[in-house]
């Protein structure tokens, strides 16, 4: 049996992340990808967007990656010219309700160490975008957009310029933790067996299911699995939007808005659809809910404007009755496994929090 240092399952954003970091410490690492190329489910499959770290719980997870990897992510690609724009977003109150809602959201963010938010008069946000239909807004400077693509095979470049391998098509059977080591099978018709001192599963939609395939993980420890897809919608209209447009947060979700992307192009979503088996179809008539949200804020979008665009699955680790989840990093003081790590949980803002969650995993793994 060959044996390697480290192996990474799941070539998403967040594994090139966490392979890049393991390699340039010095680590030998293999990554094995399922799928023939990175990136090609959840991280090829969002709004691209680099978030502020605006409204997740004080102190959750989530929210410390996001603020911390949102500078980093800043810094990556402005050092190494990756397509980035810091375009800002806009939280806009459409009546008076919401506006005293703003407070409280910057406060919230505040909390966070987002300490860069702007409240808006109906006039000072029409002065910025003058098609948009508010109250008030709430500005948030540090939001942007990113070509994630273009971040992933910078990740992969760098983690294979540090010697680490990867290996596509090839899908974990299973591991066991034996003897210090930790056994793994892998691959399609001709199965390879690797042993590892640190396995590190980053696996994202399929994070739960590896998990129960390494015997020795307790089951008890692994978080139930649940899919939430988003639907996207494109427009055949010019958007007359330089900035990001978020309405003011409902239960539930953030509601429906607006990003952009690099070339400028506007896209709608992602809405909330609970599903039991993973499909990326949308449903055209979908777009019949966001007409009448989407004009709350931009009053003069056209009939007949929207298209199905694509969709996303959020890896939840939470049902539909319960609101909010965090990340859930877990290292072997967490479940007994010696060198094991377990990301579960890393939906949104998972691509901004990309370099910090590898930091984390580092942290995990005693480099």
């Amino acid at each position: 049996m060959d044996r390697v240092d480290c192996i990474v399952i799941g070539a998403g954003v967040v594994g090139l992340a966490v392979a890049r970091k393991l390699a340039q410490a010095g680590r030998e690492v293999i990554v094995l990808e399922e799928a023939e190329a990175i990136g090609t489910i959840t991280s090829s499959r969002n709004s691209e967007v680099i978030h502020a770290g605006i409204y997740y719980r004080a102190g959750s997870w989530m929210a410390r990656m996001c603020v911390n990897g949102k500078h980093a992510l800043y810094r990556y690609c402005g050092e190494r010219g990756i397509p980035h724009k810091n375009c800002g977003k806009l939280i806009v109150a459409t009546n008076a309700k919401e506006t005293e809602k703003l407070q409280s959201i910057k406060a919230h963010a505040e909390a966070n160490g987002v300490l860069d938010m702007q409240l808006l008069t109906g006039e000072a946000a029409r002065a910025l975008e003058p098609a948009l239909a508010c109250d008030a807004a709430l500005l948030s400077p540090s939001t942007g957009i990113i070509d994630s693509h273009a971040y992933m095979l910078s990740l992969r470049g760098e983690a294979e310029e540090a010697g680490a391998a990867f290996a596509f098509h090839t899908p974990l059977i299973r591991a066991k933790a034996a003897a210090g080591m930790i056994e793994v099978e892998a691959g399609g018709e001709a199965p390879m067996a690797l042993q590892c001192s640190l396995l590190v599963n980053a696996a994202g939609l399929a994070a739960t299911t590896v998990a129960r395939n390494i015997d020795g993980m307790p089951l008890d420890r692994i978080p139930p699995a649940y899919l939430a897809k988003g639907n996207y919608f494109s427009c055949n209209a010019k958007a007359p939007f330089s900035h990001l447009i978020y309405p003011v947060p409902e239960p539930g979700g953030l509601g429906v808005h607006l990003t952009l992307d690099m070339a400028g192009q506007a896209r709608f979503g992602p809405d909330v659809e609970w599903i039991e088996t993973i499909n990326y179809e949308v449903d055209p008539s979908r777009a019949e809910r966001f007409y009448p949200a989407i004009r709350r804020y931009w009053p003069t979008l056209p009939d007949g404007a929207l298209m199905p665009s694509y969709s996303g699955i959020r890896p939840k680790i939470v049902p539909p009755a319960v609101a909010t989840q965090d990340f859930l990093m877990q290292g072997p003081r967490d479940h007994g496994v010696a060198g094991l790590i377990n990301l579960f949980g890393i939906e949104s803002p998972g691509l901004t929090s990309s370099l910090a969650i590898a930091d984390h995993v580092a942290e995990l793994a005693n480099i």
